[in-house]
């Protein structure tokens, strides 16, 4: 059977036909198996004429009922089919794995390198000729990339988009940020159940992702950086009329990168990662991004390390004035003062241009047209939100593997501090007594949970943000240094050092921090350091009994035996090593 690809479009790229699609092997030969998928597809309801021959592309959709930053992507999945049978293609809509950052317990960040894993199969195991990815979601967005990267087609990635600005009363709100604020206000005793009642339907009021810049739009925004969307795609409102014509554009688009043989490897490059990290940083973007970039690194070839986010961080300023880290204004603010595209025209300096998305043969002619509308929501270099980009990378006896800090979003007094510590062993037992007055906790304690890293947590939570006890809160504290190997939400605040490396539960020197050592915080120097002398710590450490396992089986068993570390990107250590494998056989 011969293989009637279309041509492309005057490009000067080989027609597909001359390639011979991937799919050709499962659909195009003349042998018993082929003549099998194709009665199958007869089954299916389609004729040869719409599918033989053309591009096959596969739309991974991480819509659930119970996500709702995914609840619209049912229907977007219809635009993006739509683009793709416009430009020739033949859609096939797939639905994997949700990671609802709401709802999924003990945390989705457990279960990301699971759906990066079904992205991978999938992808791999089907005839198919190139992807779109549908997410946005905080876990989704890197879990997809994570297994495209890893099967290598052209692919294009579909965000969840933001959802609308929260109201309450007279005061707009945004989703997580004022969460946490309002919440610290009731135990204050500042607001009270009617209020949170009221807040409860007005904080999150559409479909959509966080519209704070929180982790879930920092990685879409990464996203958009890396190339693998459609330019603007990351910051268009889930349920602007704008973000359904985008999903469109994206199915166009796919069809195009499967006829030039585009494919993730050609976007996904050293210098990609590293404008990704420059976005992050200037957009004063969530500490989770740097795990999940370093993880999204490593299974594209590339190599990123905490190193690297410190360094760039010294040359990029924050010029997004977005909550939580601006304090201002919101994703929609965002969007229409010029989205990615006008955010990135200011520091094109400070960016490697002449790479290929998948939209342009370079960021240079992507950016060409760019333009920031609002000087407020995306400042200029001269008035810029903060001098350095918002995370720091600390180092010291108490974090030899690093640990990260959102300093942009703590109160500056705290930012050189030592305090003694007050330590807990467990987060449901902080929970239980962390307003217990027998703990002694002023403003100057250093606050310290363990056991929260990736095998500890597990899945390293989002227990960062610990809470501070109602009596400071009454005082009128809103902040103080806080210490785990956890990670906090991208929409939270607080001097909250996080992702300490290595993690307690495995006996990195968080286990053998003590209930009134001091601790020592300085961010200028990027130093965390326990100050107890080194002989001291070599008898508790001596001491040291390692916890039990959290799983005897199943997927948890899976995961605690091959998780990495929060410094090398949680990864699972047999996914993340180089190697190669093979295309199925399909004949």
């Amino acid at each position: 059977m011969t293989d009637v690809s279309p041509s492309t479009s005057g490009d000067g790229q080989r027609p597909a036909a001359e390639r011979q699609l991937r799919s050709h092997q499962w659909y195009g030969t003349e042998g018993l198996r082929s003549f099998s998928h194709r009665a199958r597809t007869r089954q299916l309801g389609y004729l040869p004429e719409e599918h033989l021959g053309k591009p096959v592309i596969a739309i991974l959709n991480t819509w659930s009922d119970i996500n709702p930053c995914h609840v619209h992507l049912r229907d977007r999945a219809q635009a993006v089919k739509r683009g793709v049978w416009q430009a020739g293609g033949f859609p096939l809509e797939f639905p994997v794995s949700t990671l609802s950052e709401t709802f999924q317990k003990p945390t989705p960040m457990l279960y990301r390198n699971m759906l990066a894993m079904e992205t991978e199969e999938l992808l791999r195991s089907y005839p198919v000729d190139g992807a779109v990815l549908m997410g946005g979601c905080d876990k989704s967005t890197p879990a997809l990339l994570m297994g495209a990267a890893s099967v290598d087609l052209p692919t294009v990635f579909v965000p969840a988009g933001p959802m609308l600005p929260g109201h309450w009363r007279n005061e707009i709100l945004g989703s997580g940020t004022d969460m946490w604020k309002y919440w610290d206000d009731k135990r204050a005793g500042l607001i009270g159940d009617c209020e949170m009642t009221e807040l409860e339907s007005g904080l999150a009021r559409s479909p959509g992702h966080c519209m704070t810049m929180g982790t879930a739009s920092t990685l879409t925004a990464a996203a958009e950086a890396l190339g693998v969307t459609v330019p603007g795609a990351s910051s268009i409102p889930a349920v602007d009329s704008g973000h359904d014509r985008m999903a469109a554009a994206s199915g166009l688009r796919i069809v195009e990168l499967v006829r030039k043989d585009r494919k993730l490897s050609d976007i996904l490059t050293q210098e990609a990662f590293e404008d990704a990290v420059t976005t992050v940083l200037g957009l004063g973007g969530s500490t989770n991004a740097v795990i999940h970039l370093i993880a999204m690194a490593g299974r594209a070839g590339a190599r990123l390390t905490l190193d690297d986010f410190d360094r760039i961080a010294r040359t990029v300023p924050v010029l997004a004035n977005v909550r939580p880290g601006g304090r201002t204004y919101l994703m929609e603010d965002f969007h229409f003062a010029g989205g990615l595209p006008g955010f990135l025209s200011r520091i094109t300096d400070l960016l490697h241009l002449d790479r290929p998305t998948v939209s342009h043969d370079s960021l240079r002619e992507q950016l060409a047209t760019a333009q920031v509308h609002n000087d407020e929501v995306i400042r200029t270099r001269e008035n810029p939100v903060a001098a350095e980009g918002g995370v720091a990378v600390l180092r010291g006896n108490l974090c030899p593997d690093g640990a990260v800090i959102k300093h942009i979003s703590a109160e500056p007094h705290l930012l050189k501090h030592t305090g003694p510590a007050v330590v807990f062993d467990d987060y449901r037992a902080m929970q239980r007594t962390i307003n217990d007055p027998e703990l002694g906790i002023t403003a100057d304690t250093v606050l310290v949970l363990r056991n929260s890293g990736p095998k500890g947590g597990p899945g390293m939570p989002e227990y960062g943000m610990l809470p501070i006890p109602d009596h400071l809160l009454k005082q009128g504290v809103r902040d103080m240094v806080r210490i785990s190997d956890a990670r906090m939400s991208g929409t939270s605040y607080g001097a909250c050092v996080l992702h300490v490396a290595p993690e307690s539960y495995i006996g990195g020197p968080l286990a053998l921090v003590r209930t009134g050592d001091t601790i020592t915080l300085d961010v200028e120097a990027r130093s965390l350091q326990l100050n107890v002398d080194d002989a001291e710590l070599e008898r508790r450490r001596e001491r040291w009994t390692a916890p039990p396992e959290r799983y005897e089986r199943g997927y948890g068993a899976l995961y605690n035996d091959q998780i990495t570390q929060a410094d090398t990107g949680c990864d699972f250590a047999f996914l993340a090593r180089p190697g190669k494998v093979p295309d199925p056989y399909a004949g």
